[in-house]
């Protein structure tokens, strides 16, 4: 186990002791801004980088089950509020980012990135997640929260996933018995995905890489690929609220251009926030409710946060729950 000079908290002595050290990082206090791609953001109380499933189930049973568990993958589409996250912060990064061709699909570890996957599958010649290159994040990630793009979601290609659940159990789940939904899928509570199967289909590789060429296209000449953002704010409404997109009901409502201290709706697209250099968390979130207000007033629709807003506020809390 490597530690950082600060103090472990009380509840994390129990991994360190002579019985049991993890073989991964475990990091108090540590910073969560630079790791967000919003740039924002206070600091885990602990911080764990697993070096193996192994090594995160070993350390999951020996937490005690009061102390919060949270897994964080790229950090795409969060916001870490100023306040910081309370417990432990699992981090998945070198141990979890093998990529193997198993038949007509793909094994992946969950720290992969969507396009890294993506990339992969059309070297191999294998078509259907060629969609994975316009979503930003990482494997775990896009299982968790059934990502999806141009026409294709997780729940459509993938075939099983292994989590450690917050006991130490290492599981394999089919994809069928998670439910999955419109940016949902149903795991263990505070369970951590560790990798995954996807299933795909033989195709001519030029092909492939033509159409990861035009999502990739296609995003970057509609999104603000190259700020600090998270993705889409708020998700879709369902048909029967609104036939309208949500960037059509925000352009709507005024709110293009729209900023709160250093936080901006995108002028490129405004489904999208914006850090553009001096914004808060609580900037970004107060920005975000004041655009589901006006929303709300000027068409009666109420948007609902597809970016996750996690820990603990500065000062108090703003906005419907995380």
């Amino acid at each position: 186990m490597t530690t950082a000079p600060a103090t472990l908290p009380q509840w994390a002595q129990v991994l360190d002791t002579d019985d049991f050290r993890p073989r991964g990082r475990l990091t108090p206090q540590a910073a969560l801004g630079p790791r967000t791609w919003f740039r924002v953001g206070g600091a885990a109380e602990l911080l764990f980088q697993p070096a193996s499933a192994e090594d995160l189930a070993q350390v999951m049973k020996h937490l005690p089950l009061e102390v919060p568990v949270l897994p964080l993958g790229a950090c795409s589409n969060v916001i870490v509020r100023d306040g910081g996250i309370d417990g432990m912060v699992i981090r998945l990064a070198r141990g979890f980012s093998t990529i193997t061709r198993d038949g007509d699909g793909l094994v992946a570890g969950a720290a992969c990135l969507d396009m890294t996957v993506a990339e992969h599958a059309a070297e191999a010649g294998l078509s259907g997640l060629e969609f994975l290159a316009g979503i930003p994040g990482s494997i775990g990630g896009a299982v968790a929260m059934n990502a999806g793009a141009y026409g294709s979601d997780m729940s459509a290609v993938l075939d099983w996933v292994e989590v450690v659940t917050r006991d130490g159990r290492l599981l394999r789940l089919p994809a069928a018995s998670l439910d999955f939904g419109y940016r949902h899928a149903t795991l263990p509570p505070q369970s951590v995905v560790v990798r995954v199967r996807l299933n795909a289909m033989v195709a001519p590789p030029a092909i492939i890489r033509q159409r990861i060429d035009e999502i990739r296209t296609a995003r970057e000449a509609a999104q603000p690929v190259r700020a600090r953002t998270g993705g889409s704010t708020f998700r879709n409404p369902d048909p029967d609220e609104s036939q309208r997109k949500a960037w059509e009901l925000i352009d709507a409502a005024g709110c293009r251009g729209l900023t709160v201290g250093g936080a901006q709706i995108s002028e490129k697209h405004c489904n999208f926030m914006l850090n553009t250099g001096n914004a808060t968390a609580a900037d970004l979130e107060q920005l975000g409710d004041t655009v589901r207000q006006r929303v709300h007033d000027h068409t009666a629709v109420t948007l609902r946060w597809e970016i996750k807003r996690i820990g603990r506020p500065a000062t108090h809390s703003m906005g419907e729950s995380a």
